[in-house]
């Protein structure tokens, strides 16, 4: 028997959540979406809501597909995760916000500021875990998996540039 504690996941996943700030996140049926995160207790921790990022059906999901990047910035493994909420007051709750809550870039106000309103405002704090073989090197797509820009209600039609002299032309 060996003196090294069990790992829960590969290495390779461990390494990757442990550099990861951005992770590439998808429910069933949905798109990958790109959503900060903060590797904590062997799991990836997301918020979602309102007045944060929008990750639409991963609160309510059981499962996901995270993709991480390597230094090179491409993708070097997608894993499948078990996906749980973390329920305002728990345990989980009480150790993992104020973490998640100090690496929070651009925040409005303190960590507890932040706290207080991810509860009073209903957003998600979710916890990304491991669960099952993840796919690495050869087994990764070659494509760029690339998608059409999905409609969204920012996008503005390009209008022509205006001009205030006119162009002659020779």
């Amino acid at each position: 028997m060996s003196d090294e504690p069990e790992r829960s996941s590969p290495p390779l996943v461990d390494e990757a959540m442990k550099k990861a700030a951005v992770a590439w996140v998808a429910v069933p049926g949905g798109p990958a979406l790109a959503l900060w995160c903060v590797p904590l207790e062997g799991a990836l921790f997301v918020v979602s809501g309102p007045g944060e990022q929008s990750a639409p059906g991963l609160a309510e999901a059981t499962e996901a597909r995270v993709t991480l990047r390597g230094d090179h910035g491409g993708r070097i493994v997608t894993w499948p995760a078990r996906v749980e909420r973390v329920a305002p007051g728990s345990e989980t709750w009480e150790t993992a916000a104020p973490l998640v809550a100090g690496k929070r870039l651009n925040g409005r106000g303190s960590a507890t500021d932040q706290i207080a309103r991810w509860a009073a405002e209903g957003c998600a704090l979710i916890r990304l875990t491991p669960a099952g073989e993840p796919v690495a090197g050869a087994g990764l797509p070659d494509g760029s998996l690339a998608e059409e820009p999905r409609q969204a209600p920012v996008v503005r039609a390009t209008r022509k540039p205006f001009r205030l002299h006119r162009v002659r032309r020779r």
